[in-house]
Parts: structure tokens; C-alpha cells; sequence
């Protein structure tokens, strides 16, 4: 929890801090995404289905890797205060502490145990890939292993995932320091970085009549995790001499005793909340990825690079705009969450918690109430104009259509699930770890009856997570109103809601666009009625929700004045 004299101010300064850091996160995904977007138009009309439909197994692959070793590592990092009075120096705590030296010594050792304990990552990461490796070449990857240079592009892409991992050092510090500029620099070059690796490769091989396969995606990704730690090592090892910690693991306890190595290296608070994170974070992978690893086991490759398509096309938004905040707000959560010395909450900050929660809940319900009639039919006019003609199926309009309904759902969920990993006790924790099994079961069921009892194929993947993601709201906010309720500060529906003349509005539009549907997509002047429409309806809903536009136009400005006062 913030420990300062003033702990309002502090908490504000928090929330500026937090902005600021969400903004910087924001453009770096904007970026990013645009040098994407860039080398995707580029490249598909040069690949086909079946090439894509690999590249997003070896996607999984790295992804499976990388997220088993360092999610619940990351996730308690961002449970560990920056605060003098937390680190034990020399069996000393709190007020016994000497001034000056001594806190800066504490400072230094709270980011000595993040960093030491950043390591396991990197221990995790070796057998896991060696794992993961034989699975895909047994398993996933059996049949076209010696086609399309697949094996080679799995051994680059191990390779490149054990480089990201490197990193995680550096990483900490930048989470635990809050130093978004340095990553918002660093993540921008390896985005750069691979996005030209894949376009270079791709224009170069089609120049030349070379086949070459995926190894275009591999060389990215490899390129990606270079870029990460070559940006990281030029940008943070200056950093370490200033603020007196080691990049390399380092006693954070002077008197431990020699033989008790390992006891002076980590902090057992934060090993054993790794640990109770861990199956939770396990299961969550299993559920977000659920769709990826169903794919794979069920669907054809060309089927799998359809929807894959789907699923990088349609998720821009979500990546761009919902991660930064679902990232940023997680950080600011576990902060202002964390409980103090006499282990007691401080009501300034659960009711600075409660605000950023419901207002971001409140934000993505007017998105949701905007996207739900209008994204199906825009989707399908802008479609043709972004892929190839042999990307230019009967069903990937209609795909595209349900994706762009499934985004809130996807939104939603992560911003509540980043409360409840925030504010749960280790022993929470642990339980939420069952919850997830039980997800995992009703997602397995929805997509047994969507795909094969009623064959609805790639739409039906998504229906099954639209009903994952409903189930997972459902519990997350059933959490939250219990977490608020214990503190004594009830959140109330009308809280994070829009008015009833908002839904009014958005039940007519969906109506409307739904009956009117093909007449909307068919011809110019079809397109032409319905961006009229579009707007209109944009604009009555802004008109009904302009008490709640203005309240957090004020905020934002209060916000800008605390990020403009913190740098001066």
C-alpha cells in the first residue's frame, strides 16, 4: 500500500502515475500494431491459409513457453511494495531503520528480491521449452514437420522465446520502478524489428522464387526477443550503479549465514505468492489460449490461418487499447491494494480503486453499447479492402461480424480478472485456481456442442469463448462486490452502468442493423446509409451520456494537472 505522510496525495500521484504509464503503453501498442498491420498486408498476399494457420501454432508454441515461466513471477513482482519500510535491512524494520543510508539500502534491496526472484523465470524457461519442443514435434507439428521449413522455425522460435525470457531482470525493475518511457522506447525498436524481419523475408523469398516457408515468422519473433534484450541492457544497465542494486542475482540479506545461499537470494514472501499465482495463472493460460490449443487439436490448418486472421485482425483494439489498460490498472490495483505494516487498509486508496474500477467498467459498457449494432456491419464493409482475393472466403465476413461482438466480452474480463489477481490473499488465490478449472470445463463444453454437435465450425469458437469470457465475468464481478462489501464500500450496479435510454437506444439501432444487414453491405449506397446511421446513433448515445462524458473529462484534466506537477 502507498506509505507517505499524505496519502491522498500520494495516492493521486499514484493514479497520475498510473495514467501517464497507461498512455505510454498505449502508443507503444499502437505502434507496434501498426508496424504489424503494415507487414500483414504485405505478407498475406503472399501466404496462404494453410502457412498461416502454422505460424499461428508456433505462435502458441512461444507463447506457452514464455507465459508458463514468467506469469506468476511478474504477477507477484507487482504484489512487492518499492517502500523503505518493507525491506528488511540487517534484521532491522520500519522505524528501527537508520535514516539515509539505511533507506536507500532498502530501496535497493525491495529491487535486488524482485530481481533475484525475475531469474526463476529463466529456470522455468529451459525444461519448458525442451518440453514444449518434443510436444510439437510428437504431437502438433508431426505431420508437417519436414514441410514448409517447420522444424527449423521451431528450433529459431525456442531460441527467441529463451532471449525474452532473459530479459525478465530488466524487466522487473522497469514494473517495479514504473519506467514506461524505457519500455515504451525498447518495445517500439523490437516491434519495428520484427515486423521488418517478416516483411523483409517474405518480399525477399518472392523476389528470389524461394520457398521458404514460416521461418519468416520465426526470424521475426527472433528478431523481436533481440531487440528486447539488446534494448534493455543499453537503456537499464546505467540504472543499476545509480540506484545501487546488481542485475545479477545478490544477497538481499547481509547476516544470512553463508550455507543458507539460496535463503539470502529470495524473498520467501515472494516465492510463496509465485507459487500460489501459479496454477491460477496455469489454468488462465489454458483459457485464453483455449481457443489456439481447440484449433489445433480439431481444425484443419487452413481453417486454423482463417480464424487466425479473425483473431489478428479483430482483436487490434483490444490489444492496442484494453492490454495497456488491463496491464497499467493491475499495477495500480496491487498498489494501492497492498496492505500496510499493521496490516490494515487504508480507505483512501480501496475508494481510489473502486473509482478507477468503475469507471473503466462504466467506459467499456458505453464502448460495448456502441460496437455491439454497429461492429458486425462495418467489419463487413471494410473487410475486402484489407486481404487477398484467396483470403476472400463466404465465411470470413460473417467471422470477422462475431469477432467484433466478442471484444467487450473480451475487455471486460480482463479488466475484472486484473482486479481479482490484485486484490486476492495468496490463500484466495489458491482457490481461484479451482474456479478455473471449472471455466476450463464449461469452455471445453460450449465448444464440444458449438463445433461438434452443431458444426457451426470457426464462428462456433467463438461463441464458445463469447460464453468463457460471460462465466468469468460473472464470477470476477461476483468477487469484486463481495472484496468491496467486506471493506464496507458497496459497488453498485448503477455504478458501472449507462442510463436506460442508452439501452433503449442500442436495442432500436441493433434492430435496425441486424434487419437491414444485407441491404447495408451489399452496395455504395448501402455503405453510405449506414455510416449515416452509424453516426447519428454515436451521437444520440453521447448526447444521453453526457453527464458521464463530462465527469471524466474533469478527471482526465486533474489527472494531466498531477502528471504535469510530478515532472516539474
Amino acid at each position: 500500500m502507498v506509505s507517505t505522510s499524505d496519502p491522498g496525495s500520494a495516492t493521486k500521484k499514484l493514479i497520475a502515475s498510473t495514467a501517464s504509464g497507461t498512455t505510454l503503453l498505449i502508443l507503444v501498442q499502437v505502434a507496434s500494431r501498426a508496424f504489424t498491420f503494415t507487414a500483414n498486408q504485405l505478407v498475406l498476399r503472399k501466404l496462404s491459409p494453410t502457412l498461416l494457420g502454422i505460424s499461428n501454432r508456433l505462435e502458441l508454441y512461444s507463447t506457452s513457453i514464455v507465459y508458463f515461466s514468467r506469469e506468476s513471477i511478474r504477477n507477484a513482482i507487482q504484489r512487492q511494495p518499492l517502500e523503505a519500510s518493507g525491506v528488511d535491512i540487517q534484521g532491522q524494520k520500519g522505524e528501527d531503520k537508520a535514516p539515509g543510508i539505511d533507506e536507500k539500502k532498502a530501496f535497493s534491496s525491495a529491487t535486488q528480491s524482485v530481481i533475484n526472484i525475475s531469474y526463476l523465470s529463466i529456470v522455468l524457461g529451459v525444461p519448458l521449452s525442451l518440453l514444449a519442443t518434443k510436444f510439437y514435434t510428437h504431437f502438433v507439428l508431426a505431420e508437417i514437420l519436414h514441410e514448409h521449413s517447420t522444424k527449423s522455425s521451431l528450433f529459431i522460435t525456442g531460441i527467441g522465446s529463451l532471449i525474452e525470457l532473459s530479459a525478465e531482470p530488466f524487466f522487473a525493475v522497469i514494473q517495479q520502478h514504473g519506467l514506461y518511457k524505457t519500455r515504451a522506447l525498447v518495445e517500439t525498436v523490437a516491434a519495428f524489428t520484427k515486423s521488418f524481419s517478416i516483411c523483409g523475408i517474405v518480399m525477399w523469398s518472392s523476389w528470389a522464387g524461394y520457398d521458404v516457408g514460416v521461418i519468416p515468422f520465426a526470424a521475426g519473433y527472433l528478431g523481436y526477443s533481440l531487440a528486447i534484450i539488446c534494448g534493455y541492457s543499453i537503456t537499464m544497465l546505467g540504472i543499476a550503479t545509480e540506484r545501487r542494486f546488481s542485475f545479477l542475482p545478490s544477497k538481499i540479506k547481509s547476516d544470512s549465514d553463508p550455507r543458507k545461499f539460496i535463503a539470502g537470494l529470495f524473498s520467501r514472501r515472494l516465492l510463496l505468492l509465485a507459487a500460489s499465482v501459479f496454477m491460477q495463472a496455469t489454468a488462465k493460460h489454458l483459457l485464453t489460449q483455449g481457443d489456439s490449443i481447440i484449433l489445433a487439436a480439431m481444425a484443419s490448418l487452413e481453417d486454423e490461418g482463417i480464424y487466425a486472421l479473425a483473431a489478428n485482425y479483430g482483436s487490434l483494439i483490444a490489444r492496442i487499447v484494453f492490454q495497456p489498460i488491463e496491464e497499467s490498472s493491475r499495477n495500480l490495483f496491487a498498489s494501492l491494494l497492498t496492505r500496510g505494516e499493521n496490516d490494515t487498509d487504508d480507505p483512501a486508496c480501496i475508494q481510489a480503486a473502486k473509482d478507477h474500477l468503475a469507471g473503466i467498467l462504466q467506459a467499456y459498457g458505453l464502448v460495448s453499447i456502441i460496437v455491439f449494432p454497429l461492429g458486425p456491419i462495418f467489419v463487413t464493409i471494410v473487410l475486402n479492402t484489407l486481404v487477398g482475393r484467396q483470403w476472400a472466403l463466404s465465411n470470413t465476413s460473417g467471422l470477422f461480424s462475431l469477432y467484433s461482438c466478442y471484444i467487450p466480452f473480451l475487455a471486460v474480463n480482463g479488466i475484472t480478472e486484473a482486479f481479482v489477481s490484485a486484490a486476492s490473499s495468496p490463500s484466495e488465490l489458491r482457490r481461484h485456481a479451482s474456479r478455473m478449472a471449472v471455466f476450463s470445463a464449461c469452455f471445453a463444453l460450449a465448444a464440444f456442442v458449438f463445433l461438434k454437435l452443431l458444426g457451426l465450425g470457426s464462428p462456433g469458437l467463438i461463441l464458445a469463448n463469447i460464453v468463457n469470457m460471460a462465466v468469468r465475468i460473472i464470477w470476477s464481478s461476483s468477487f469484486i462486490r463481495s472484496y468491496f462489501h467486506r471493506k464496507k464500500n458497496d459497488l453498485a450496479f448503477a455504478q458501472v452502468s449507462q442510463s436506460t435510454y442508452t439501452y433503449t437506444a442500442a436495442t432500436i439501432a441493433t434492430s435496425v442493423m441486424v434487419a437491414r444487414r444485407k441491404y447495408f453491405t451489399e452496395n455504395l449506397h448501402g455503405y453510405v446509409e449506414a455510416l449515416a446511421l452509424g453516426v447519428i446513433y454515436v451521437l444520440v448515445i453521447l448526447c444521453f451520456e453526457k453527464q458521464y462524458l463530462m465527469e471524466q473529462y474533469n478527471r482526465t484534466r486533474q489527472t494531466i494537472k498531477l502528471m504535469r506537477d510530478k515532472t516539474q
